[in-house]
């Protein structure tokens, strides 16, 4: 389970490692990793988040403005794609803490991502209109497929150019996260801003073009910066410890563990407690059963070499105990992902229904107030790094001022806050169409300000700067080491499956509503109840934020040598 570290463009002559015990740097490395290694890395991120999102975050209006797809099925279908894109990455880190290493899976990945947004340009510009559908579904996925693998591995890249047992880049580490959702944000930001635009008013064609050159830019950039960068070199599969240690847990399933959670057998104490060329990690009391992986037995005496399918050591149990911890925080984020999932979808539909008129001849584009939570959290985290960490870090003592747990928390907390304005907001806008006899009358324009819809997006961003970021850390830091492109992977996971999720939730509203004769996701959302729909997720996303206080209470963070580290 664990990885070997390697500069690249250096020579080292046979036998000599490059870095010093438990991954150091020796003294001639100091020049690679760093903040001007991770520099390249954001700026990386920025021109890919640019063609993500000015790919992506329009998509529901080519659905149904240019393929023809109702209202409902293109917000499913989005969904389903967005799911698809952040479930990928689970393979994509597979691959890359396994074998291919992450410099590679980045590279790979991304003339992949470059080949399937310029094939998608092509869909919009020269294809046949009646092959278009199933050739932009290609082109649309063959970008997943660029995203799960870029995505898991640039993040974990960029975190892994600071050395863990550096006080200072130990602390550098924890601001890089904020920067790095700074980079993420602008890039979105920009994309939206600029690409959404060119959709609406140049066209389609131009649109999914200027996405390509950018994509095709931050392949450039990578590449710049490689001869900076340190590097981890796999050495095979991981997941293969992880199976060891059930296998070897169960195994031994009936022999006793002693109270003090150290196991005896027949009066044979446990020998084996040693690392595996990582990090040593400290017993937690925590899923005592897997403890019994590391009892020694007479079997286990009386062979001559160590059978790593019989016993692990205390750390390599340690490490699947981190595994297991984070499944409920996993499972209790996946509402909030579903939340989140209206900002490129219902939000937008509301958008259009509503008076979008600046000056004369100019009318903002729907899907570009997705642009608002991107400037809010630029704006936040500049703040939050440089005056709210240090103040809250004089009083909680904690180096990140309060513990990755707490961040998530209230990031859940606001999250419930802005899908009860995004309802309420709705509701006045309904009203206001009865009001002018406008129910049924759905392609005139509703007169409320669009402008009415920035409440919750800045409230979301606000959401974004606690939650989405804490969890970036948290399924980094809590990780195995030779895990953690797998651990950002599990955190982009969450929003995979919460996109999927809204897609089951819309189904499964349309068919009760629709039973109950009353539609709340009709094409026409005058007659529909939108408003209705916001107030169930709020429930909902209110009931998981309960499940998260509950399974974060029980949460042990990562002990390394005795240390506790909660930040």
């Amino acid at each position: 389970m664990q990885n070997n570290i390697r500069v690249p463009l250096l020579n080292i002559p046979h036998g000599h490692d490059e870095f010093g015990h438990m991954g150091t740097p020796v003294e001639k490395e100091v020049t690679k990793g760093g903040w001007k290694s991770s520099i390249y890395i954001i700026g990386v991120e920025v021109a890919e988040r640019f063609a993500y999102y000015g790919t992506s975050g329009n998509l529901i209006t080519y659905l149904t403005n240019v393929l023809g797809e109702s209202t409902a099925t293109a917000a499913k279908n989005v969904n389903i794609w967005s799911g698809v894109a952040s479930l990928l990455p689970l393979l994509g880190a597979f691959m890359a803490d396994s074998y291919l290493g992450r410099f590679n899976t980045i590279l790979i990945s991304s003339i992949i991502y470059v080949m399937g947004l310029v094939m998608l340009t092509i869909s919009a510009s020269v294809v046949p209109l009646e092959y278009q559908h199933v050739f932009f579904f290609l082109s649309l996925y063959l970008v997943a497929v660029g995203e799960g693998g870029h995505k898991p591995c640039l993040l974990t890249f960029g975190a892994d150019q600071f050395d863990e047992d550096e006080p200072e880049e130990k602390k550098a580490k924890s601001s890089f996260f904020n920067w790095w959702y700074f980079g993420i944000s602008g890039g979105a930001a920009a994309g939206m801003l600029i690409v959404f635009y060119v959709q609406d008013y140049v066209g389609w064609a131009v649109g999914f073009g200027i996405p390509s050159l950018a994509m095709a830019f931050a392949l450039v950039l990578f590449l710049i910066g490689s001869r900076s960068y340190r590097q981890l070199v796999p050495k095979g599969s991981p997941v293969v410890g992880v199976v060891q240690v059930f296998v070897a847990a169960y195994r031994k399933r009936h022999l006793p563990i002693s109270e003090d959670g150290y196991e005896i057998c027949n009066q044979v104490t446990r020998e084996i407690n040693t690392t595996s060329e990582g990090r040593a990690l400290s017993h937690t009391d925590q899923f005592r059963c897997l403890d019994k992986a590391t009892i020694i037995d007479e079997i286990d005496i009386l062979n001559n070499t160590r059978n790593e399918w019989r016993i692990c050591s205390t750390t390599q149990v340690e490490e699947v105990k981190l595994l297991v911890r984070l499944i409920p925080i996993w499972f209790s984020s996946l509402m909030y992902a579903v939340t989140l999932a209206q900002g490129g979808t219902f939000f937008t539909k509301q958008g259009s229904t509503m008076e979008r008129r600046i000056s004369h001849g100019f009318h903002i584009p729907p899907a570009s107030l997705l642009v608002t939570p991107g400037l809010v959290i630029m704006f936040t985290i500049p703040f939050y790094d440089r005056v709210f960490v240090p103040m809250v870090r004089h009083w909680t003592g904690i180096r990140s001022g309060i513990t990755m747990l707490q961040r998530i928390g209230i990031g859940m907390f606001i999250s419930i806050i802005y899908m009860v304005i995004a309802a309420l907001t709705e509701a006045k806008r309904v009203k206001i169409a009865a009001e002018h006899g406008l129910l049924d009358l759905p392609k005139v324009t509703v007169p409320m300000s669009i402008w009415w819809l920035l409440p919750q997006y800045i409230v979301q961003g606000i959401s974004d700067v606690f939650l989405i970021v804490g969890l970036q850390e948290l399924f980094y830091d809590q990780m195995p080491e030779a895990m953690r492109s797998i651990g950002s992977a599990v955190y982009l996971s969450v929003f995979g499956v919460g996109n999927l999720m809204s897609s089951v939730v819309i189904s499964l509203v349309q068919v009760v509503s629709s039973r109950c004769g009353d539609e709340w996701l009709g094409n026409n959302l005058n007659r529909a109840h939108l408003d209705y729909y916001y107030w169930l997720l709020a429930g909902l996303d209110t009931l998981w934020f309960c499940l998260f206080l509950v399974v974060s209470k029980y949460f042990v963070y990562k002990k390394v040598n005795g240390a506790h580290l909660a930040t």
